[in-house]
């Protein structure tokens, strides 16, 4: 039987309690080849780029070495995201948007710097909008990825 008066550990942010120019980050998580394999299967971006290892050898290719598509890094970041700050909490995806700025291969190690930039109460329920600037920063201290985001979240009661 459920023990009701033991705390929760694990819950996510809740809406209320966060404020404008609050900053946090996740943890680190370092991109294996299995990932990238794994990925590109799963998702179907199957594009040379990723799965020939002696296309970056050819002539007039900018990125050499094994790229990660932009959105692998973003999911992987979300999903720290999810474990860290969501749980229980994150109730919608509202809006993305996602600037890549420069690639991401295949041993680097990401976590995702957040800022806070807009709150806002739902006008029903006990609901908040909070938008989010979020960069993806590599072990080298490169930002490849930015991306802002609006999500729906619960408020504590």
């Amino acid at each position: 039987m459920a023990d009701d008066t033991l705390e929760y550990v694990g819950l996510g942010l809740y809406w209320n309690e966060l404020s404008v120019g609050q900053r946090f980050r996740t943890i680190n998580r370092t991109i294996t080849e299995t990932d990238l394999v794994n990925f590109i299967n799963a998702t179907g971006l199957v594009e040379v780029i990723f799965t020939d290892v002696t296309f970056g050898a050819q002539d007039g290719v900018a990125i050499q070495g094994r790229p990660v598509p932009g959105v692998l890094c973003y999911a992987f970041v979300e999903g720290l995201l999810a474990q860290a700050t969501m749980q229980h909490t994150g109730l919608a995806m509202l809006e993305t948007n996602l600037q890549v700025k420069g690639p991401t291969m295949v041993g680097d190690t990401i976590h995702v710097e957040v800022e806070v930039t807009a709150i806002r109460a739902t006008s029903k329920g006990n609901r908040g909008i909070v938008t989010t600037r979020n960069d993806i920063v590599n072990q080298k201290g490169e930002t490849p990825i930015t991306y802002t985001v609006t999500r729906m979240m619960a408020g504590r009661n």
